[in-house]
C-alpha cells in the first residue's frame, strides 16, 4: 500500500472534479527551514502546525477523504522521521508515534486547525479566507502561522463542517449557522458573499461547562451576585442575559441552567445546538434552513410554540432575535416562570427596547403600551454581561424588573461593575458594588426557604 497516496514526480495538484490517486506531491519537496522545536507546550504545537503544513503541501487531498488512519500513518510516518530530523528535534520513539499519530487525526479531521480545537486556551478561531488564521485566547486576538493550502482545501473542512448535521453552504446559499461535534458554534460566509474568499468563525466551549463559582474564581461576578442568580432561578424567576457579541452570555446561560431542579423537565430551543445543559431531562430543539427548493425552513418561532406543546417546565431560547420574541413572552405569561434567554444588547434598557421591537416583528396588533406590559410582567431579572477593552468578561450589572409607571417599564439596579482607571498596560481596574437595593422577589424567595447574606446588599461592604 505504501505509495498508493503519493504524486508523481511531474504531478501537480488537479482540478477538483477530476480523480487524484495518491495524497503526497514529490518527495523531493524541500522540508521548510524553521528553529528547533522542543516538544512541549506552544513550541510543540507549533511543530505540529509546521508539519502539517508541510503534509498538506504534498497531500492528495481529494484521494486522502476515502484513506483510513492506517493508510495515512503508514505513508505520513517516514515523512515525519525525516521532518524531525531535518529540524533536529529531540523526539523519543514515544513522542515521534504520539505526533505522527496525532497528525493523522488531523489529516482525517478538520485540517490544519485541528490542533487549535485542542487548545483548551483559545476561545475563538476565526479564519480569513486560506491565507490567514487568528485566535483569541485570553481576551485577545493574535495571528497564527496556520494557513490552509489553497481555497479548495478550506472549502474541504468547510464542506465537512456542515453536511455532518445535514446543512449545505454553496453560491445559492452562501451563509450557514453550524455546530462541532463539541458544541462549538460555527458560521460560515463563502463567496460570492464574501468576497475575498470563505470566512469562517468557530466560537469554542469549554468541555468542562462553566459553573457561576469557577466565573467567580475568573472575578467575573462576585459571590452575593451568585447568590442573588441562584435565588431567582430557584424560585422561578425569568431571566433575560443581555450583552454584545463574545461577551460571555451563553457562557452564563449555562452556568444559571446548573441552579435548575433535575426534576423540571426543560426544553431548549437554538438556531445551532451550543448549550450544554447539566440536568438529566432536557429537549433540544435546532431551527431548520430551508432546502435547494426553498422548502422545509423551520423558524425559531415555530419551535417556540412547538415546545408549549412539550410539556416544559421552562424554556431555555439559546438567542432571541425576531418575531419569536413574542411568543416566548407569552410562554414566561402562561405558566412556564423561570424560563430564560439571551439578547444582543449594550445595556438592560436597551434590552427592552429590542424585546420591544422584537416583538413588534411579530405583526400582532398590539399597542406599545401593551407590549411593554407584556415585558414587565414576563420578565424578572436582567443580567448584563460585556467583554471590556482589556479582553476580561464581566457581569457588568444586575437589574430587577418591577413592573410598570405610566407607560414606562421600571427597573432597579442591584449591583454594577464600577470602573476606576485604566493601567499603563490597558487593564481596567474597577470594583463590583451593591447599589442598596433589595430585590422586590426576597420575600417570596423566603418563603421557598431561600435567604440572603445580611449585607449582600450593603453598598458599603465591598463584595
Amino acid at each position: 500500500m505504501l505509495g498508493r497516496f503519493i504524486k508523481g514526480p511531474a504531478e501537480q495538484p488537479k482540478p477538483l472534479d477530476q480523480p487524484i490517486t495518491g495524497v503526497l506531491l514529490p518527495a523531493a519537496t524541500p522540508i521548510p527551514a524553521t528553529v528547533d522545536l522542543a516538544p512541549q507546550g506552544e513550541d510543540f504545537l507549533t511543530l505540529k502546525v509546521e508539519l502539517h503544513r508541510h503534509l498538506i503541501d504534498r497531500f492528495n487531498l481529494t484521494a486522502l477523504e476515502t484513506a483510513s488512519k492506517d493508510e495515512i500513518l503508514n505513508e505520513i510516518r517516514p515523512i515525519v522521521r525525516e521532518f524531525v530530523r531535518t529540524h533536529s528535534v529531540p523526539l523519543n520513539a514515544r513522542e515521534l508515534d504520539q505526533i505522527t499519530s496525532e497528525t493523522a487525526d488531523e489529516m482525517l479531521g478538520l485540517g490544519p486547525i485541528e490542533p487549535l480545537l485542542k487548545d483548551d486556551t483559545i476561545t475563538d478561531i476565526l479564519i480569513n479566507t486560506h491565507k490567514r488564521v487568528f485566535i483569541e485566547r485570553r481576551g485577545l486576538v493574535e495571528e497564527t502561522a496556520i494557513r490552509f493550502r489553497d481555497e479548495a482545501h478550506l472549502l474541504r473542512v468547510i464542506n465537512k463542517i456542515v453536511s455532518a448535521i445535514g446543512r449545505r453552504v454553496d453560491e445559492s446559499a452562501p451563509m450557514v449557522d453550524a455546530r462541532l461535534e463539541d458544541g462549538s458554534r460555527v458560521n460560515i460566509a463563502v463567496r460570492p458573499i464574501s468576497v475575498d474568499g470563505p470566512l469562517v468563525s468557530i466560537r469554542k466551549f469549554s468541555k468542562n461547562p462553566y459553573s457561576l463559582e469557577r466565573l467567580v474564581a475568573l472575578n467575573s461576578i462576585r459571590p452575593p451576585m451568585v447568590d442573588l442568580l441562584r435565588i431567582a432561578v430557584q424560585a422561578r424567576k425569568s431571566i433575560l442575559v443581555s450583552g454584545g457579541t463574545g461577551s460571555g452570555k451563553t457562557t452564563l446561560l449555562n452556568a444559571l441552567s446548573s441552579y435548575i431542579p433535575s426534576r423540571e423537565r426543560l426544553i431548549t430551543i437554538e438556531d445551532a445546538a451550543e448549550l450544554q445543559l447539566q440536568q438529566p431531562h432536557v429537549g433540544r430543539l435546532e431551527t431548520r434552513p430551508p432546502s435547494v427548493e426553498g422548502k422545509g425552513e423551520v423558524r425559531q418561532r415555530e419551535l417556540v410554540k412547538n415546545a408549549l406543546r412539550m410539556r416544559p417546565d421552562r424554556i431555555i431560547v439559546g438567542e432571541v432575535r425576531g418575531e419569536e420574541a413574542f411568543d416566548m413572552l407569552q410562554a414566561m405569561n402562561t405558566g412556564h416562570e423561570g424560563s430564560m434567554t439571551t439578547i444582543h444588547a449594550n445595556t438592560p434598557r436597551d434590552a427592552i427596547s429590542r424585546l420591544e421591537q422584537m416583538v413588534g416583528m411579530a405583526g400582532m396588533p398590539m399597542t406599545h403600551e401593551s407590549i411593554r406590559a407584556q415585558i414587565a410582567s414576563a420578565i424578572d431579572v436582567i443580567v448584563q454581561t460585556q467583554r471590556l477593552s482589556d479582553g476580561r468578561r464581566r457581569v457588568t450589572s444586575i437589574s430587577e424588573i418591577t413592573g410598570m409607571e405610566g407607560n414606562v417599564v421600571q427597573m432597579q439596579e442591584i449591583y454594577t461593575f464600577v470602573r476606576r482607571e485604566v493601567t499603563v498596560d490597558g487593564q481596567i481596574v474597577g470594583e463590583f458594588r451593591a447599589t442598596g437595593v433589595r430585590p422586590r422577589f426576597a420575600p417570596e424567595a423566603a418563603t421557598l426557604g431561600h435567604h440572603f447574606a445580611k449585607d449582600a446588599f450593603n453598598p458599603q461592604v465591598a463584595l
